[in-house]
């Protein structure tokens, strides 16, 4: 027998009453009636109440004992009266009358409750994580994703795909995001980079004859933090299949995805089959390419009415003559809305830096008329024109908004949300994917208006590549594809570009002579060059989607050991410096600032 344990603090109930076992875990909480104590002990499983008596030896010990102190219990397993029982526990018919108890691990004091999820500084938080860990939430979070990781992993096999581990030491990568670098002590003055991910070796797996590949991958990207991005690293479904099209990533990725998600939450699917969406019909209806598709609302392209004489609203008039586009927002029967909800709304768009957010509500009396500050500029003609456009009804309201396409995209994206939470339009409690395809090849830098890639570069380009016009590369589409739910990006795939003279071609648009292309992606280039298949991929956060699953808005609430929005691990004290003896055997010189 197990000298710790006879049972964990989950299994025992009426059937054990009368046995004598033996516990052991964390002092939950104690609560001292006098002449009883009530500890509950807590272990990886649950919880189990204990109790004694004042004239137990042990008393005044177990009663002076530190909240997370580590302790031994032996004792009597004992019913509960009815009206005793704790229903919210799996042992809530039990208790234990203790016989014994043996300190197993003392505990300071507490800089955070664990007994309890409220909020506390992320400094704290992350510094003493292991603490963090051990509150219910949390905790129930980590145990979240290590199941439906192995859950991935079991549908994986079943479905024919092979695991393999790709390496950790890479070359750095002129596209995405910065790298981690590593220095070499074996070769001086030269750096390996930490895979931002195992996008290459991936195609090179297919290369090498496998079929179907897949990795539960860390990925290392040096970017700032966001709620639904990690600093420094993150873990991805990354999988390669070989002889594929686009539709076979999409059939296998929502079978694996509509599984786990039906399997691990309770909330229903608004599409059985993921809608899929271009990315031009994306940023015209929502204005982002990872739109919430639980949030009814559409936005709408106004910009040719205020080229029609009768619509006399002049400020709009000239931003559209000189390139402005106009946007529109469309809300369902909100004419009973007081004038406060539209005002404020207008002062919600100039906080977010904007000039404001024009509005109307459509009325009728003898002709249709616009009601609010604005109004008095459309004719009855323009406003049916509009109610055509936007399919809206009498009693319906307009916001629009005027300024350069990239301003009034990111305030109109944003508007949406903000009016449909005004509103109570978003249903939590469903989840809603959809494909975002058909993305550009290129697009221009908004700075230096160069031609660059606009997602990923080793994609396919659509069409029959003897008829691609490489002369208006900002007219070429890709077999690119991203998959999101409820507003978050799970994931960017593409069917891959295979053949080294088209891949060479495309590179040379975006300002990459051959040799250079050849230099950065050696490895390859050269491996595409003997026999490659068609093959493509996509590759699902993992912790994007435990996120969902556990119904969390940050990132860090699902990830073991996060760091901090400056990328510090408070824990470990990571980054550090290093001694000079390290970096004369890297050959690294500092500079001091």
């Amino acid at each position: 027998m197990n000298k710790y344990r006879t049972h964990n603090c989950s299994e025992l109930t009426i059937n054990n009453s009368g046995e004598n076992v033996v516990l052991s875990g964390w002092v939950n909480k104690k609560r001292d009636h006098g002449n009883l104590l009530f500890i509950d002990l807590r272990d990886n499983y649950g919880v189990t109440q204990c109790i004694t008596e004042k004239d137990k030896p042990f008393f005044k010990d177990l009663e002076k004992m530190q909240l997370e102190s580590v302790i031994k219990i032996n004792g009597v397993v004992n019913k509960r009266s009815p009206e005793t029982v704790n229903k919210e526990l799996k042992t809530g018919e039990i208790e234990i009358i203790i016989k014994s108890y043996e300190m197993l691990g003392t505990c300071k004091e507490l800089p955070l409750p664990v007994f309890s999820d409220q909020e506390y500084s992320e400094e704290i938080r992350l510094k003493y994580r292991f603490l963090d860990l051990r509150r219910k939430k949390i905790h129930s979070n980590i145990l979240l994703r290590s199941k439906v990781i192995s859950f991935i992993r079991e549908e994986m096999n079943k479905i024919g795909f092979v695991e393999f581990q790709t390496p950790i030491l890479t070359s750095s990568s002129p596209e995405g995001a910065r790298d981690f670098i590593v220095p070499s002590r074996l070769n001086p003055g030269k750096f390996y980079a930490l895979p931002q991910a195992p996008q290459q070796f991936k195609q090179l797996i297919m290369v090498s004859g496998f079929d179907k590949y897949f990795q539960i991958a860390p990925c290392f990207r040096d970017e700032d933090a966001r709620a639904d991005r990690s600093p420094g690293e993150f873990y991805q479904l990354d999988l390669e299949m070989s002889f594929v099209e686009q539709e076979d990533i999409f059939k296998v990725v929502e079978n694996l995805l509509s599984k786990v998600f039906k399997k691990f939450s309770k909330k229903k699917f608004l599409f059985e089959k993921f809608p899929r969406i271009s990315f031009k019909e994306s940023m015209l209806k929502y204005a982002t390419d990872k739109p919430d598709l639980r949030n009814p609302l559409e936005i709408f392209d106004l910009t040719n009415i205020f080229e029609r004489d009768d619509v006399k609203f002049e400020i709009f008039k000239k931003l559209v003559k000189s390139g402005s586009i106009v946007r529109a927002i469309v809300t369902k029967n909100t004419h009973m809305k007081p004038r406060s909800f539209f005002d404020n709304l207008d002062k919600w768009a100039k906080s977010e830096g904007a000039s404001g957010l024009a509005y109307f509500t459509f009325e009728k009396n003898t002709d249709i008329e616009a009601k609010g500050p604005v109004g008095k500029f459309f004719s009855p003609q323009a406003l049916k024109e509009i109610m055509n456009i936007t399919s809206a009804k009498i009693g319906d309201s307009i916001f629009f908004s005027c300024d350069k396409e990239t301003n009034v995209l990111q305030l109109m994206s944003s508007a949406r949300e903000k009016i449909a939470s005004d509103l109570n339009l978003v249903d939590e409690n469903v989840f809603a994917f959809c494909w975002i395809v058909d993305y550009p090849m290129y697009e221009k830098d908004k700075i230096t208006g160069k031609i660059k890639f606009s997602h990923n570069p080793f994609s396919m380009p659509q069409g029959d590549e003897n008829k691609i016009d490489f002369k208006n590369p900002l007219n070429i589409k890709a077999y690119q594809y991203d998959i999101v739910c409820n507003g978050t990006e799970l994931s960017s795939g593409a069917i891959r570009n295979h053949k080294p003279e088209l891949m060479y071609k495309l590179f040379e648009i975006a300002g990459y002579d051959k040799r250079e292309v050849e230099n950065k992606f050696k490895g390859m280039i050269n491996a595409l060059n003997f026999g490659a298949p068609p093959h493509g991929g996509i590759a699902p956060g993992i912790d994007r989607i435990i996120m969902l699953l556990a119904n969390e808005k940050n990132i860090r609430e699902v990830t073991l050991f996060p760091m901090n929005q400056t990328a510090q691990d408070l824990m470990m004290n990571a980054p550090s410096e290093i001694s000079e003896k390290q970096l004369k055997e890297l050959n690294i010189s500092l500079k001091k600032k």
